[in-house]
């Protein structure tokens, strides 16, 4: 970006300045499409706070005129805008609740659900793809291409369907739903690692064929290494760059499959909340849901550039010149 700047001070600079630019978008975005959304926004939200079989048209026009739904969008948008730079993301139309306290709550909850499908994707994916990067057109690798092509275009909620169906009502192995107990997020987490770890899997394959390929691989055999030696020594961290930038593009993603997860395993998450806010209008709590998912993607991917940065030393050369 500047010349003299370190790689590791241009990478904050972009990140700071996508943060920012995408609190304004997508706050932006949602405060239109809430508004856009047909039937009375102050409706919507008065049978939230009361129930549907109280609401009345003197509570909604008492909530129309409470938030003041009445004043023209430009104007209430510039507000909105204005509580963003001070921090302040308001309180939920609904609960009465502060967003902000709501919101981490609920984005603690997707984090520990996303970590867990990582791990697990990482542990079906990885040994998998490994095994079949040194041992091309065995049967491993032929199963794990036929696995990889059936989880990737599987639908998340038919995946979390079936699930439900074999693993919770026919096996009785787990709880269907909910988050009562610690068995709760296996299903769920399982949902959304099945379709990263086979991914993961072809990805490692070809990560672990190119390192075989590699020069710095073969000048470590001509050393008197052992391909086991030479794997682990040069090959590994070789391939470990492409394997890491997929499960930074991809790892996103699943903040976008916990909204339909978390939905149908009733995991109190922030994908749950982002449509039980977008059922009751509650457009603080839906601008303040997208976006902190937002700026989990930008720091998330702020993550794994540094620690690709970390592992190929020529991106930081490349970055001084």
């Amino acid at each position: 970006m500047g010349v003299g700047w370190s790689p590791w001070t241009a990478l904050m600079l972009r990140r700071a300045f996508q943060v920012l630019a995408l609190a304004v978008l997508i706050g932006t975005v949602c405060f239109f499409i809430a508004r856009s959304l047909p039937g009375d926004m102050a409706m919507r939200i008065a049978a939230g706070r009361y129930g549907y079989d109280l609401v009345s048209g003197a509570a909604a026009d008492a909530v129309r005129t409470e938030l003041g739904l009445n004043q023209p969008l430009l104007v209430a948008l510039l507000q909105w805008l204005r509580d963003v730079v001070s921090f302040d993301l308001g309180v939920s139309l609904i609960s009465g609740r502060s967003v902000l306290g709501e919101v981490v709550e609920q984005l603690g909850a997707t984090l520990v659900l996303a970590l867990t499908a990582v791990l697990m994707a990482a542990a079906i994916g990885l040994p998998l793809g490994v095994w079949s990067g040194l041992h091309p057109g065995g049967w491993v690798d032929r199963i794990t291409l036929g696995l990889a092509v059936v989880l990737r275009a599987t639908p998340s909620f038919l995946l979390a369907v079936t699930l439900m169906l074999v693993v919770a009502v026919k096996l009785g192995a787990l709880p269907v739903a909910g988050d009562a107990n610690a068995g709760g997020i296996i299903l769920p987490a399982l949902t959304l690692a099945l379709g990263l770890g086979a991914g993961l899997a072809r990805v490692t394959r070809s990560a672990v064929l190119d390192a075989l390929a590699s020069p710095a691989y073969e000048f470590a055999r001509s050393k008197g290494l052992s391909d086991r030696q030479a794997l682990l020594r040069h090959g590994a961290r070789l391939a470990a760059l492409p394997v890491v930038a997929y499960l930074g593009v991809h790892a996103v993603f699943l903040f976008e499959g916990a909204v339909i997860v978390e939905s149908l395993f009733a995991w109190p998450g922030i994908g749950h909340e982002l449509v039980h806010a977008v059922f009751g209008r509650d457009v603080p709590m839906l601008q303040g849901t997208a976006l902190c998912m937002a700026i989990v993607f930008v720091l998330f991917n702020l993550l794994i550039d540094a620690v690709c940065l970390a592992l190929d030393p020529r991106q930081r050369i490349g970055g001084r010149s």
